[in-house]
């Protein structure tokens, strides 16, 4: 082991300045009918919380098989699932230790193929969700580098301690506590950027690239026709991996590399980029608009859309996601906005997005559940599903669900949430507030069971929930089919998408960007505009129309609106959206 100390003192691997050279020289590009993915709306899927087959407490495939007439019914192209691949589960599923299995727990390589081929029969696609920047430390390869294996040893990031024998640098987990662990019994360290037993890839390795472009390749073979990538930037860190200076947020060390790109680009040729009909969407950690233009740009060919997570960020006190503060809805429209507008300007596509896996529930952030879900649930819907970009719905977001009433810390399970609430209360913050905190913005609030009914365990197991779900007795798919607001709603929103032009292909414009409760735009394609108005709040306000719009057609209210009456100005009711159409005939 000291021979592996020595060498990993080198300031960088002898494949390094080859791959620096060659890496902008992949060329890949997306036919033209890749861009229907502009139409598309995508579902997500969390399957240990959607509905369990099997009586366990767990969501499986099988559960996922007997709801596919639900998930064809919403009229979406593609579902994306969370992982489900073998993993210890100490985060979730994020922690893969087989990329070519099906974890047990959730079922057979027959289920998913049969899975894959009965939504394909609706016209539904499946998308994977791909942890491509690190490895459980239960993956073969791992255990092959403690065992002392040197090809698998370059898998990792392996350092020796700093020369003051501290630790190599002085990166932070995104988990809380230092980004590194001792690697066996040597005197060297791994990088773990998340859990202690999340040990990052090193992609400067051409063989980890290689492994990453089979891994992708196999699942095509399966049929699967898109993949969303994990934090994927965050594989472009530098080999040096320096400390940040003083002062400095670490997170710049190792976030949108130069090499992101380029690794993107060679992983596309080696497979998704190939396949005509293939969504991709990469899940960009504390990014940058220019990066994700470059990232999606069409003409590039590395990534379809991407995912970004500033405008979820607007009710974090001093950027602190450990926080209790009321968002800032200036903040928020000037986001989405921005985003909008500059994306546009350099031809990347956005996903768009209130609610996934590791977000509270969006409703409770920026809408009222109490007095107004069904009017909040609608207006976020709206503000989302008719900006320019992909819409994906998170599962249960579609009926309203909201985040557990719970009462305990004992009631999370997730790894982060449970840290937080141990760190908070031993930086000082009494115990209630540090509830308090962790209830409004851990990840478990998205993960609670889908709620199919107002029976026991909402309809989601026979068993015991491996997370306890909530007022499922008035929140339930069987109360929105058999008279509810907001999932009717939402298969309006997913259809309009696909009649109009407007909506996938139209370019976008800011409106009434001062308004203090109304966040507003323009779409415009040919002769047809679209104008959007969303009131964030539970108070009525007036706002203008410009006078194109002032007979225009209702395309969608969440108030039932009907027609317009030569208006200059209207007044939005509470958490109100109204969408109006002007203009010629597309």
């Amino acid at each position: 082991m000291r021979a592996i100390s020595q060498r990993l003192r080198k300031t960088r691997p002898a494949y390094f300045p080859r791959l620096c050279a060659r890496l902008y020289r992949v060329t890949v590009s997306f036919p033209a009918g890749h861009a229907d993915f502009h139409r598309s709306v995508v579902y997500q899927i969390y399957p240990k919380s959607f509905f369990d087959s099997t009586g366990n407490g767990v969501g499986d495939l099988r559960g996922v098989i007997e709801k596919i007439p639900y998930i064809a019914s919403l009229g979406v192209d593609m579902v994306w699932f969370n992982p489900f691949f073998p993993s210890p589960q100490r985060d979730n599923g994020y922690d893969i230790s087989d990329y070519y299995a099906i974890d047990p727990a959730m079922g057979t390589m027959a289920d998913f193929e049969e899975l894959v081929t009965a939504l394909d029969a609706e016209g539904v696609g499946v998308m994977l969700d791909m942890v491509l920047n690190h490895t459980s430390t239960d993956h073969e390869w791992f255990r092959r580098a403690l065992a002392g294996e040197q090809e698998y040893q370059d898998y990792y990031y392996l350092r020796p301690a700093a020369a003051d024998g501290g630790l190599p640098n002085n990166w932070v987990s995104k988990f809380g506590g230092p980004a590194w662990d001792r690697f066996g019994d040597t005197d060297l360290y791994y990088l773990h950027l998340f859990d202690r037993t999340q040990a990052d890839l090193n992609w400067h390795n051409p063989r980890v690239r290689q492994e990453m472009a089979d891994v992708v390749d196999f699942w095509q073979g399966k049929g699967v026709r898109g993949f969303r990538f994990d934090v994927i930037n965050l594989i472009g860190k530098p080999w040096e991996l320096p400390p940040a200076p003083a002062g400095t947020d670490c997170r710049l060390m190792y976030t949108d590399g130069e090499t992101v790109v380029g690794y993107l680009r060679e992983l596309a040729a080696a497979s998704y980029g190939r396949a005509g009909d293939c969504v991709t969407v990469g899940e960009m950690s504390s990014t940058t608009i220019e990066r994700c233009i470059e990232y999606s740009h069409p003409q590039l060919g590395a990534l379809s859309m991407v995912f970004n997570f500033h405008h979820l960020k607007v009710d974090y006190g001093d950027g602190q996601k450990w926080t209790r503060v009321p968002f800032d809805f200036i903040e928020l429209k000037r986001l989405l906005m921005d985003w909008a507008l500059r994306m546009q300007a350099g031809n990347g596509w956005n996903a768009l997005f209130w609610n996934n896996h590791d977000q509270p529930r969006a409703i409770d952030r920026f809408g009222d559940p109490g007095r107004f879900r069904v009017e909040s649930a609608t207006m976020l819907a709206t503000a989302i599903h008719l900006l320019r970009g992909t819409p994906y719905v998170y599962m249960g977001e579609e009926i309203g669900m909201t985040d557990p009433d719970y009462d305990s810390i004992d009631d999370y399970v997730d790894v982060e949430a449970i840290n937080a609430y141990a760190e908070l209360v031993r930086g000082g913050v009494a115990a209630a507030d540090a509830f308090d905190i962790v209830h409004s913005k851990a990840r478990d609030n998205a993960r609670t069971p889908m709620q199919w009914n107002a029976t026991e365990n909402a309809g989601f197991t026979h068993g015991t929930p491996w997370l306890r779900p909530t007022n499922h007795d008035v929140v339930n798919v069987a109360a929105e089919e058999a008279g509810g607001r907001i999932l009717p709603y939402y298969r309006e929103l997913i259809q309009l998408r696909k009649d109009h032009p407007i909506i996938a292909e139209g370019g976008v414009e800011s409106y009434e960007a001062d308004h203090q409760q109304v966040f507003g735009y323009l779409r415009r394609h040919g002769e047809r505009s679209l104008l959007v108005l969303t009131n964030f709040f539970g108070e009525s306000t007036w706002v203008q129309l410009p006078h194109e719009f002032a007979n225009g057609d209702i395309l969608i209210s969440n108030y039932n609106r009907t027609e317009l009456r030569n208006a200059d100005r209207i007044e939005l009711g509470p958490y109100e959206a109204l969408a109006i159409l002007a203009g010629s005939s597309e």
